[in-house]
């Protein structure tokens, strides 16, 4: 498994290329959780061919999946459907490339204190994801942190999942820091499960996926917890331009904060 990874464009992908080969990094694919792309046959074949020709290998490569209205837990079966249908086109997909994980998002509804809710939340999740882990058998799948005021319905779903191999959570550190909840507690409570990490700054208050090192972050709490997990984890540099990247590397690198620690 390789540390890094980062978010390829199809419009500058020699760079992206460029900057795999110089880092030994893999890609996160983002093209494919857009309703538009997934609702569009030949706009998806256009781009796994693009992808596919470059002649890279893939098979550390991950993919994020669909996350927009996504509700696998839903009751109402004609949204589970909905929701199903688009997890499975992203899976269908990873498979097809021949990648190695897949990212969905926990995708609840924070701040609603019903306990009803929260163990079904867990429950159902606890089954889909099973079910379809047996499903797609060459294929891993990270949950991810969304816009979660706490850290605790994911680390009981992960407790649930954790004798499973192929299972394990994306812990976005950004995500994390605008919950509401102490960083220590998202620390704490995700120690026994991360196993990919999306890393960008915030000003503390939008998701605006900055450059790593010009936001809120403590990058120096990040980076000690990573080293004291002592396993491997992937790690993703989510910012929006290539531009981003250099600068998150740099300041990762001088800071000889993880993966560059």
């Amino acid at each position: 498994m390789k540390k890094l990874s980062c978010i390829p464009k199809i419009e500058e992908l020699e760079q992206f290329l460029a900057f795999s080969s110089q880092y030994d990094a893999a890609f996160e694919y983002n093209d494919f959780f857009l309703p538009q792309i997934l609702d569009d046959p030949t706009a998806t074949e256009r781009i796994i061919q693009a992808y596919q020709n470059t002649g890279r290998d893939f098979s550390q490569d991950t993919l994020h999946g669909a996350f927009l209205d996504i509700c696998v837990n839903s009751q109402d079966p004609m949204i589970f459907k909905a929701s199903d249908f688009r997890v499975r086109q992203c899976m269908d997909i990873a498979r097809k490339m021949g990648l190695r994980a897949v990212i969905f998002h926990t995708n609840y509804i924070a701040n609603f204190p019903l306990r009803s809710y929260q163990r079904s939340w867990v429950d159902r999740n606890e089954e889909y994801w099973n079910q379809l882990l047996r499903d797609y058998p060459s294929l891993t799948v990270y949950i991810e942190n969304m816009f979660d005021d706490s850290p605790h319905l994911l680390a009981e779903l992960a407790l649930r999942m954790e004798a499973h191999p192929r299972f394990g959570v994306c812990f976005d550190i950004a995500h994390a820091g605008l919950s509401g909840s102490p960083m220590e507690d998202w620390y704490e409570k995700m120690q026994p499960f991360a196993r990919h990490l999306h890393i960008n700054d915030s000003d503390g208050l939008e998701d605006l996926h900055m450059a790593v090192g010009t936001g809120t972050v403590c990058w120096q709490q990040f980076s000690k917890w990573c080293q004291d997990l002592n396993r491997p984890l992937s790690v993703l540099i989510e910012v929006r331009s290539l531009q981003e990247l250099m600068a998150s590397v740099r300041f990762l690198q001088k800071g000889h904060i993880f993966p560059f620690s």
